[in-house]
């Protein structure tokens, strides 16, 4: 795609969100199936406590209209995010503190500190270190891992010691927090973390496991299981992108050369087992007859090879992710504003049925991110 043409989808894209901030103001949109959003913000619904106003993806629509209010400066776009955020700061104080888990980065990084790195509202800030100081607080010292999640069934926490790949992208808030107070605890947790993320999760191949559990009491590599992916020894698309970006950070927030490279052996092989298409799979080793596709990750994979082409340049990093967009935006997005949602064909796990080939508001968010790169308008969140 050329600078022009990213231009022009980026109008397209604020269009189709300028037209959904007059619908959705006052909710949390997180899923569209058959073109409709649903709302987890509406508490007349029985939401899980882990759902509802705790779900992991509502910071993504207040994220949407922070980018697009630092691509136009409109005001409307940055009352719509905080307005939104307001809607998950409720969890703090209420039921749905419990359900809050490693994911309060991908919640109020887009939200909170967004709003603080582009308004330097304080209490943005103050949000955004709440969110961070409760990640900090899964930290568990002896196996030097964020535990991913709560309790499966209460009072049988047999996850007590899963790690997710995922989490390579939440431990930016803790990078920011140390960076904004001062105290070096919150770095020290997220580059612990990463480390044992590094050489448990990444395979000698450059594939990447979804989940690692280790042993909660003692530390150690226990297992690995398939999570969202295929089966177990997989390679989940999704996974894949988490790596390549979460690495990707984790460098330019340490320096640590090692996280580049554990971000490089990411890439190589997930540029090696693109599909010629560009269309992205739910999993890398599934069938090649199956259809199933999740454009999220290839929105997350175009995000952090654009982000590593900085850093390792002449690879054709940036190449790759212009033509992941570039494929996306002729082939999966759909612009009209009767439908809504942008990104088609995201697919949140390889086995779900309830959730499969649908729009999530993360996709689009990371579109657009990623068409901000693209056009050199972004400001970095993570």
């Amino acid at each position: 795609m050329d600078k022009k043409d990213v231009l022009n989808t980026l109008s397209s894209v604020e269009r189709k969100f300028e037209a959904a901030l007059k619908k959705h103001t006052g909710k949390l949109p997180a899923v569209s199936k058959d073109g409709v959003y649903d709302n987890r913000a509406d508490l007349s619904v029985s939401w899980t406590i882990d759902n509802g106003p705790a779900w992991w993806t509502n910071g993504f629509w207040g994220g949407i209209y922070n980018q697009l209010y630092k691509l136009t400066g409109k005001k409307e776009y940055l009352e719509e995010a905080r307005g939104s955020r307001y809607l998950i700061d409720k969890c703090f104080l209420s039921e749905y503190y419990t359900g809050l888990h490693h994911d309060v980065g991908f919640m109020w990084l887009p939200t909170a500190v967004a709003d603080y790195i582009l308004t330097g509202d304080e209490d943005a800030k103050r949000k955004g270190l709440l969110a961070a100081q409760l990640l900090a607080g899964r930290y568990n010292p002896e196996g030097e891992f964020i535990r991913a999640w709560n309790d499966i069934v209460p009072g049988e926490p047999t996850n007590k010691g899963w790690v997710i790949i995922d989490s390579m992208l939440n431990i930016s808030i803790l990078y920011w927090a140390t960076k904004v107070t001062g105290d070096p605890r919150f770095k020290h947790i997220a580059e612990r973390h990463a480390t044992t993320v590094m050489n448990s999760f990444i395979r000698e191949d450059g594939s990447v496991r979804h989940i690692v559990e280790f042993d909660a009491d003692k530390g150690g590599f226990v297992r690995d299981y398939g999570g969202q992916g295929m089966k177990q020894g997989s390679s989940w698309t999704r996974g894949q992108s988490w790596g390549i970006y979460g690495f990707t950070n984790s460098y330019v927030h340490t320096n640590r050369k090692d996280f580049l490279d554990a971000a490089v052996k990411i890439a190589d092989h997930t540029i090696k087992v693109i599909p010629d298409s560009y269309l992205i799979p739910v999993d890398f080793d599934q069938d090649k007859e199956l259809s199933f596709e999740d454009s999220t990750a290839a929105a997350i994979i175009a995000c952090g090879l654009i982000e590593l082409e900085k850093h390792v340049p002449n690879k054709g990093y940036r190449e790759v992710a212009e033509k992941l967009i570039e494929t996306l935006t002729l082939k999966r997005a759909d612009f009209s504003l009767e439908r809504e949602g942008i990104i088609q064909r995201c697919t949140g796990s390889y086995n779900g049925l309830n959730d499969r080939e649908v729009n999530f508001v993360y996709a689009d968010y990371y579109y657009l991110e990623a068409l901000m790169k693209l056009a050199d308008k972004d400001v970095m969140f993570w």
